[in-house]
């Protein structure tokens, strides 16, 4: 018996939203997502902040968060949403 389905394993990434790295210990990944970074995250990007006459830029940090996503496909030879053989 041969093999007709061969998913394929994608992994999705993500960063968060840039906020003061002090708030970043509470941020989650969305639903179904793992977090990748610990504590602050990663200070790799700036938020802002608006005021009535400037829009200031601070540094902040974000987090890393991924996926695991499978990605039903047919092995080679194999079609279709049953993956039907020849």
């Amino acid at each position: 018996q041969m093999k007709k389905q061969c998913d394929q394993k994608l992994l999705i990434r993500m960063k968060t939203e840039c906020v003061p790295c002090s708030l970043n210990v509470k941020t989650q990944c969305p639903a179904g997502y793992t977090k990748i970074t610990n504590g602050t995250g990663i200070p790799d990007c700036r938020y802002y902040l608006e005021t009535k006459t400037h829009i200031l830029s601070f540094p902040g940090c974000r987090h890393h968060c991924m996926k695991e996503f499978e990605q039903p496909e047919c092995c080679q030879g194999h079609w279709g949403p049953d993956c039907m053989g020849k």
